[in-house]
């Protein structure tokens, strides 16, 4: 049975590349969004540290992510990353252990 995924991805812009990155990042926001299994994609910047950024999403199930990360516009994006981010992205995959409150 196929689960909701929450994903957490968290990088680090080289010094010079900050504003580069983010205007990257929410160039992926509408395309993704668009996605048959994605229920939510965001791109947040750290109020500390403007470097930062940080991208929430929640995909239907794993396998809508995996089609995601084969679309061209997302592997364009991984093919730029090295020029504009220090280290790897940080990557957390979740599962939801509450309910759902509204």
């Amino acid at each position: 049975m196929a689960r909701q995924l929450t994903v957490i991805a968290i990088m680090k812009a080289k010094k010079g590349a900050e504003e580069e990155l983010g205007n990257r990042l929410k160039a992926l926001v509408e395309p993704s969004r668009s996605e048959a299994g994605c229920i939510n994609y965001d791109c947040h910047q750290d109020q500390e540290n403007p470097g930062e950024w940080v991208m929430y999403e929640n995909w239907k199930d794993r396998s809508d992510l995996d089609h995601h990360f084969t679309m061209p516009y997302h592997r364009q994006f991984i093919a730029d990353l090295p020029d504009l981010i220090e280290g790897e992205i940080e990557m957390h995959y979740l599962d939801m252990r509450s309910q759902f409150a509204r």
